[in-house]
């Protein structure tokens, strides 16, 4: 199990990592975006963005 969250790390970094290789200056315009959003909604994007993977997950096995 423990060799399977070391990939599923390495994938997600490798996702989190394309978008400023590609196109570093629309990744910090995002960034900046991002930081004018209140608390709530962050919350609420991260609960739909955790429960997306976790139903991926499930529909994966």
């Amino acid at each position: 199990m423990l060799d399977d969250v070391g990939r599923a790390i390495g994938l997600m970094l490798v996702f989190e990592g394309i978008m400023p290789f590609l196109a570093p200056k629309r990744w910090r315009n995002m960034a900046e975006v991002l930081a004018t959003i209140d608390d709530r909604s962050m919350r609420i994007i991260g609960l739909l963005s955790m429960l997306g993977g976790l139903a991926l997950l499930v529909f994966w096995r």
